[in-house]
């Protein structure tokens, strides 16, 4: 006599999954329309040649990421160099909205697929580092970076609270962290908070350690992680700039790292090292529940009786006029 596993799924049910798709690539610095002929040659790639349905890019691909560039910064002083430089980083940034939001959300409304693109946002004579999000429906929303790292401070501003968005695709909601945004821990607690299934990681942080960030991530947050990092070459950046990293045409300035994670900290593809690609995997959107069933960072395991969080998701404008 056979014996029934009493905790099989019943013959009616299916699985809920959704294939998503991380892009490990960069595109040439200061040429905004190559950049946006890439994202969408990419993305009709991992769409249709790959079968994605939810598709994420790399940090700054639209408007680039100037690995090793310092823009002729000292502590105390600027150079006329390094103004013409940043007017030539200015001038390559994208308007939210504005044609290249236009043009890639009328991708996504061709292929029925949602993406999330890493971008630098120009707003008058301030740049954002983005996550823009698209849908079937066109463009969803964007999340600006809270904090620039490091050196990024003297070309990026800082976004407030009022872009935290976590999109719901019907399937899954999905939310965005941008490279040491990662690294926040209240951050993270707020996007836990709005039930972030997929969590999108665009990012540039390269370093082996950058793999342990990904799967804590998604074991703390019982969440998909899809970590799409760039792949930078010397020979991307035009010829009359000189990285510290050297004028090696093969040089690379960024290494990549692109990983995709379950709910309970297992590598479902990658990391892809040594060159462009695109990593896909099937999630089991059931696997969100089985892992939050002994944790759950803003439920059932979050003591809000001994710990509570504030978040201001207020817009912070300089101007106000009423």
């Amino acid at each position: 006599m056979t014996s029934q596993n009493p905790i099989a799924p019943a013959a009616s049910e299916s699985r809920r999954t959704v294939t998503a798709a991380v892009v490990q690539a960069a595109a040439p610095l200061f040429d905004t329309r190559a950049a946006l002929d890439r994202a969408g040659e990419l993305i009709r790639e991992a769409v249709s040649g790959r079968g994605a349905e939810v598709v994420v890019l790399p940090e700054a691909f639209l408007g680039g990421y100037p690995k090793g560039l310092d823009f002729g910064i000292t502590v105390g002083s600027r150079t006329p160099a390094g103004r013409e430089l940043f007017r030539r980083y200015h001038a390559a940034a994208i308007d939210v909205p504005g044609p290249e939001v236009h043009e890639l959300a009328a991708l996504t409304r061709e292929l029925g697929c949602h993406a999330v693109v890493g971008a630098v946002e120009r707003q008058r004579g301030t740049l954002y580092c983005v996550a823009l999000f698209f849908g079937p429906d066109g463009y969803l929303g964007l999340h600006r970076k809270l904090m620039p790292t490091a050196a990024e401070r003297y070309l990026w501003g800082q976004g407030d609270g009022s872009t935290l968005p976590v999109v719901d695709t019907g399937a899954a909601r999905i939310g965005a962290g941008i490279c040491w945004e990662n690294y926040m821990p209240l951050f993270r607690t707020a996007m836990y908070a709005k039930g972030v299934d997929l969590w999108c990681a665009p990012s540039v942080d390269d370093r082996d350690a950058w793999q342990a960030t990904m799967r804590h991530i998604a074991l703390e947050g019982r969440c998909f992680v899809l970590g799409a990092n760039q792949y930078l070459r010397r020979d991307a950046l035009p010829a009359d700039l000189h990285p510290v990293q050297g004028d090696d045409p093969g040089t690379v300035l960024i290494g990549g790292g692109s990983v995709i994670v379950s709910p309970l900290g297992e590598v479902l593809a990658g990391p892809l090292r040594d060159g462009e690609g695109i990593l896909t995997a099937e999630l089991d959107l059931d696997d969100l529940t089985r892992a939050r069933f002994d944790f759950d960072p803003a439920g059932h395991y979050s003591r809000p009786d001994v710990f509570t969080l504030h978040v201001d998701e207020s817009a912070r404008a300089t101007v106000r006029t009423v």
